[in-house]
């Protein structure tokens, strides 16, 4: 355990592991967004006290893009930052450092991003995927006109606030607001940083496709958890992604409430994905998950029952929705046939559908 500088061609990533890895189980590795470096973006879910029963599971490394961790050194000024491309190729070395086979990733915005990328080139070192606000394309023109427009290294905390959160937050929680915009200007490198960010900024399209079968097109072979919050201003660009990834191995997870995701949604996700995987036992699984068994599997909530629990039965009896939605990772490595089977005998069986839950 502890900090470790890992040295690699664009420069030292400072990564911080937590417990010892295990034998030949993945360790969860996480990368933070923009604007964040990983105790301001990951430190309230991991301190979350259901956490604690999978991190005695796992041992966890977090990584700091360059430049970005806590009293990082200002960056010389013809000092060239890496791409996202490369922020994702620096990965492997990681993983050499500590001697690891394989990661399950935990990432959002653009750490979401990078880990993709170090997904789809490196299929065998990923076993399965976090992926908070994903989003897959390069960013559009209109954004960057209005980025460059704002005069931004002033604008820049506002052009991050922005893309962490809803406009809703932004009017509303001025306390959560405040908490980050204090973070991204005290505890983070404002030259460093606004080398990070506009290396997110030139990032290209992923050109994922989903697979059909007999094809050899790119795409995630993992398992892949897609969280989002529904007042997110990623929302469009995580569904987008949902409809280019593997639907027997894609879940995806819309969270009411403001971002970011809260630890208890998240860890329990995270937990029954894990379960999923085969890693964890389900003895510690919640009475909702036991209460859901006994109920047969009516209460699994597939997209082409979406309707049913986003209209007025979710709202009447939100527990019923939210059954569902706890257990499908287990469920769906069960046997995914026989669920949709019984949970959608009126759905086309030849186009697959991802799951889509919603809590």
């Amino acid at each position: 355990s502890g900090e470790h500088d890992v040295e690699t061609p664009h420069g030292r990533i400072h990564c911080t592991m937590k417990g010892v890895p295990k034998g030949d189980r993945p360790v969860i590795l996480t990368f933070h967004d923009i604007g964040l470096n990983h105790k301001t973006c990951w430190d309230t879910l991991f301190n979350h006290e259901d956490m604690s029963e999978i991190m005695q599971h796992f041992a966890v490394c977090h990584v700091d893009a360059l430049g970005q961790h806590e009293g990082a050194n200002t960056f010389s000024t013809g000092y060239e930052y890496p791409s996202m491309d490369q922020l994702s190729e620096t990965l492997p070395l990681v993983l050499k450092h500590f001697g690891l086979k394989s990661v399950v990733g935990m990432g959002i915005g653009a750490g979401a991003y990078i880990l993709t990328r170090f997904a789809l080139d490196y299929p065998n070192m990923v076993e399965g995927l976090l992926l908070i606000n994903i989003n897959p394309c390069a960013e559009g023109w209109m954004d960057w006109a209005a980025n460059k427009i704002s005069g931004w290294t002033n604008a820049m905390p506002d052009m991050i606030i922005t893309h962490l959160f809803g406009k809703e937050e932004i009017h509303n929680n001025q306390d959560l607001i405040g908490t980050y915009r204090h973070h991204i200007i005290n505890n983070m490198n404002q030259f460093n940083l606004h080398l990070f960010v506009k290396s997110y900024e030139s990032r290209r399209d992923l050109e994922i496709e989903r697979p059909i079968p007999g094809s050899s097109v790119r795409t995630l072979k993992c398992h892949s958890l897609l969280v989002v919050g529904d007042s997110s201003p990623a929302v469009e660009a995580v569904v987008e992604c949902n409809t280019k990834l593997d639907p027997t191995k894609t879940t995806l997870l819309k969270v009411q409430g403001p971002p970011p995701p809260p630890p208890a949604k998240l860890t329990e996700a995270f937990k029954y994905f894990i379960q999923g995987m085969g890693y964890m036992p389900s003895a510690g699984m919640t009475r909702l998950v036991r209460s859901r068994t006994a109920s047969g599997s009516s209460v699994t909530s597939f997209e082409g029952n979406r309707s049913r629990s986003h209209t007025s039965e979710g709202n009447r009896s939100r527990s019923h929705t939210n059954e569902g939605s706890r257990s499908h990772t287990a469920e769906n490595q069960r046997g995914r046939s026989h669920t949709e089977g019984t949970a959608n005998s009126n759905v086309d069986q030849a186009v697959p559908k991802s799951t889509e839950v919603s809590c």
